[in-house]
């Protein structure tokens, strides 16, 4: 059987491949509860200034004793994803390395970032920040405070290269498709100006959001062209970029092609020029978005929420399966019953029914897995899917 590495490739790159693939995000807090359930754990070294895992709530937190820790085994390798992420982060924000405390109780912190915006984390489990406040209110301020800092290249952004190499080579070792990526200028203006700011700003304000992108392209073709340089060319990239909540996109069709697609656009191309498959990964509501993605040069679209409005893998394989791989798209409700006759049926539909409408798939939830799934209930929805894996 072919390796994920080659089936993946083949999917993204519009070639025939033997099987669907798989992959998907178990949360951390998925994680740490099925640990209890029998998910497996090892030892590893960990050396100080490393990350380890904290088996009392399941955080990331830093090494300050060299020595062994446990950990649980990457859901990548313990359950046979074809695709993992290695890496290769960098900073985005035009303050490199900022972070200022201003708030903490026992469950959670609100610290300030090096774009200005103050937003408030939990301690202590898994869940999306909450904006508390933004500093990068208007165009005088981007020019001042913060536009400055992002013009000249600083190698002190990345994370540990070395670390991104290793895992790329144990990757390809393995036959994974690896891949790296980023938040681009869409996340990136969310969270350094905040939705009030942003959104006023695309309609009163447009020429900032164009300066806003113009420099954050270039920000990114930069450091991008760095890290394949030093660290090594990945199989692909994944672009991270909600432009949609449940009902609809975050703004008009008009504004996104007007002011934000070109920069889509234009870092796609740059990717392409490195022979890299690009995957979208946008949550919410994405079909009024998807002529946009599939001009914009997109190979593959994540993941597909079944929540938002008009998200129907069916519809979009029928309309744009020549043009798009397809990335997730099943419902994790159906997971979250924790029903083996319900799972069977529903994996057995949505398989066959993207496979009959020619669709190239990567099996995997519509986001991500919550611990509302239990462990064997996820190892019994493995099960079914490579009993209809194969084309």
């Amino acid at each position: 059987m072919d390796s994920g590495r080659t089936v993946v490739d083949s999917l993204l790159r519009r070639k025939k491949a033997e099987r669907v693939a798989v992959t998907d995000s178990p949360w951390s807090d998925s994680i740490l509860r099925w640990v209890a359930q029998g998910y497996p754990t090892r030892m590893v070294t960990k050396e100080v200034g490393k990350k380890r895992w904290r088996p009392e709530d399941g955080r990331t937190v830093d090494v300050e004793v060299a020595g062994e820790y446990l950990e649980p085994v990457p859901p990548w390798e313990h359950f046979g994803y074809d695709m993992t992420g290695v890496g290769g982060w960098f900073d985005l924000h035009p303050k490199r390395g900022y972070s200022e405390l201003l708030e903490e109780t026992d469950e959670w912190e609100v610290k300030r970032n090096g774009s200005g915006a103050a937003l408030k984390y939990w301690k202590h489990h898994m869940g999306t920040p909450e904006h508390m406040d933004f500093l990068m209110t208007s165009r005088e301020i981007w020019d001042r405070d913060y536009r400055p800092y992002l013009l000249e290249f600083d190698v002190e952004r990345f994370g540990d290269l070395e670390e991104t190499r290793k895992n790329l080579a144990k990757a390809r070792a393995m036959g994974r498709w690896a891949h790296m990526g980023h938040m681009f200028v869409w996340e990136g203006m969310r969270q350094s100006m905040g939705d009030v700011t942003m959104y006023s700003s695309l309609i009163t304000d447009p020429d900032w959001i164009h300066d806003y992108c113009r420099v954050y392209t270039d920000f990114h073709k930069q450091y991008y062209a760095y890290l394949f340089e030093h660290a090594g060319l990945p199989d692909g990239i994944w672009m991270y970029e909600d432009l949609g909540y449940k009902n609809g996109l975050f703004a008009s069709p008009k504004v996104m092609a007007e002011l934000i697609f070109p920069y889509f656009t234009e870092l796609v191309s740059f990717f392409h020029s490195y022979d890299l498959p690009v995957v979208l990964h946008t949550c919410g509501s994405t079909a009024k978005a998807l002529p946009m993605i599939v001009e914009a040069g997109f190979d593959a679209l994540n993941p597909m929420e079944r929540k938002a409005k008009d998200n129907e893998p069916f519809v979009f394989a029928e309309k744009y399966g020549d043009k798009l791989a397809f990335v997730g798209g099943f419902d994790v409700r159906v997971w979250e019953t924790n029903d083996k006759e319900l799972i069977r049926r529903e994996i057995v539909s949505y398989i066959d029914g993207m496979k009959a409408r020619g669709a190239r798939l990567v099996f995997a939830s519509d986001h991500s897995i919550p611990p509302t799934v239990e462990y064997d209930t996820y190892k019994y929805a493995l099960e079914v899917y490579r009993e209809r894996m194969m084309y």
